[in-house]
């Protein structure tokens, strides 16, 4: 095994399944307390990485979500983005971006790239809206009511009257014409996104432009967070000091920091980068906004992501029961918010039971072992 590497989130959450002194990472809490270098480091982002009050990486980023939006069609269309604060307003400002556009008696432009069974978009939303699969105690609370009320609303965007949202198509060539066409006026963009954007649409650059992301409600958080990676080290490494050494290195070297913003726009989480003047400089695919400092702007508010081993299960639990209100309202046609709420709570219900049972194998877990 290698003595250090990189190693992204879900993954990583496996190794925290058993006790503490099975985890094959090497535990750097003190280390980074001792050394200054945890008050450097974006609070938000150790969440991933931090097991029983235990640090075991270095986080690698930030990833804050913005909105991307066809700058070009909503200018064009003489709409004023500044009037947006919350989804709400969202929909409200931009509904007459949702047309016809060919004549065919068919929309065929939505407001939002966003659908039932797209559990990244989803996940995207639910952690902006406060969601949380699992409680202080890493107890499952997959069944919450306000988790109902979320998936309640959802529903509504994607079906019914007030349908505003659509998903692209799978093949990617496909869906990248999809996006170039204007099928949808917005998409959910991490940092690291929008530079695969750079790399894959260079025909949008100069026709988007960023946001932060509208709230759920008027005050609330504006961005969320996708995805995740940690530089690590092998517990059981016979180089401990020199890896911990080349770690820190590698994450507070300006030129690295640099490199990786330029190919990736992936920001770094160290605090003490945020000032370095290429995160201002505008970017040309972004219409000349300073993407970089848009994105950190947001990386204090970036919500907790859970590193429970459960995550996954109960992302993919959470996404089944979405798909099946999102059926239970097309069957009964149903899509007035209060009226779907019964149905969403007794499927969170059911996939609670599921996730405590699955969890409850674990015997470690289960006796809150912290050895």
């Amino acid at each position: 095994m290698a003595d250090v590497f990189e190693i992204e989130r879900g993954l990583a959450s496996r190794a925290f399944t058993g006790p503490l002194k099975d985890v094959g990472f090497l535990d750097v809490t003190d280390r980074m307390r001792e050394s200054g270098f945890f008050e450097q480091i974006n609070e938000p982002s150790f969440s991933p990485w931090m097991s029983r009050g235990r640090i075991f990486g270095i986080p690698h980023d930030v990833h804050p979500v913005l909105l991307a939006y066809r700058s070009d069609l909503v200018e064009e269309a003489g709409i004023d983005v500044s009037q947006i604060e919350t989804w709400d307003d969202f929909y409200r400002v931009l509904r007459p971006m949702q047309k016809d556009t060919n004549g065919d008696g068919r929309v065929d432009r939505w407001l939002l790239h966003a659908w039932d069974t797209d559990n990244e978009v989803t996940q995207i939303l639910f952690y902006q809206a406060g969601g949380s699969y699992f409680n202080d105690e890493g107890e499952a609370q997959l069944n919450n009511p306000d988790h109902a009320a979320f998936l309640v609303r959802l529903v509504t965007w994607i079906t019914g009257p007030e349908r505003r949202v659509t998903d692209l198509a799978v093949n990617p060539v496909m869906s990248l014409k999809q996006r170039l066409d204007g099928v949808v006026v917005a998409t959910l963009l991490a940092d690291w996104a929008a530079g695969a954007w750079k790399l894959a649409m260079p025909g949008l650059g100069g026709k988007v432009k960023l946001m932060p992301m509208p709230a759920w409600e008027a005050g609330g958080r504006r961005t969320s967070v996708q995805g995740g990676t940690m530089i690590a080290i092998n517990r059981n490494s016979p180089h401990t000091e020199k890896a911990w050494e080349f770690a820190k290195n590698l994450y507070l070297s300006e030129e690295n920091t640099e490199a990786i913003f330029r190919k990736s726009s992936i920001i770094s989480p160290i605090k003490t980068m945020w000032s370095l003047p290429f995160y201002d400089e505008p970017d040309p695919y972004f219409s000349g906004q300073r993407m970089g400092r848009m994105s950190i702007e947001q990386a204090p508010h970036v919500p907790l992501r859970p590193s429970s081993p459960y995550a996954n299960m109960a992302q993919a639990f959470l996404g089944n029961a979405l798909m099946s209100l999102r059926a239970y309202a097309d069957e009964n046609e149903l899509f007035d918010q209060e009226q779907l709420v019964p149905e969403a709570q007794r499927l969170l219900d059911k996939a609670q039971v599921r996730l405590q049972r699955e969890m409850g194998r674990n015997m470690f877990l289960a006796k809150g072992d912290e050895s």
